[in-house]
């Protein structure tokens, strides 16, 4: 009897695609729980907290999902380098 090759067991699941997929997540639970910003206090420079709380979510997003990019590219390197060993 033959065994199936190890490539065809699917996807693998590392620490570093736990940390993208957290990376990548995070902002969709942070806008989903409305309950957590829907407020005007605390004001910052007189912008209620409900604007100025996604607002900088834009920016948290962005950089989360620069670090995922990141952290992709490298695991692709990785995986592409330890198959040709």
């Amino acid at each position: 009897m033959s065994q199936a090759p190890e490539a065809s067991r699917g996807p693998v699941v590392t620490p570093v695609r736990v940390v993208i997929g957290v990376c990548l997540l995070a902002p969709f639970v942070a806008m989903l729980w409305v309950g957590s910003y829907a407020k005007t206090d605390p004001a910052f420079i007189g912008i209620p907290f409900f604007y100025w709380y996604q607002m900088a979510w834009v920016l948290i997003s962005t950089a989360l999902t620069a670090i995922a990019y990141r952290l992709w590219q490298r695991d692709q390197r990785a995986r592409k380098g330890g198959a040709g060993k």
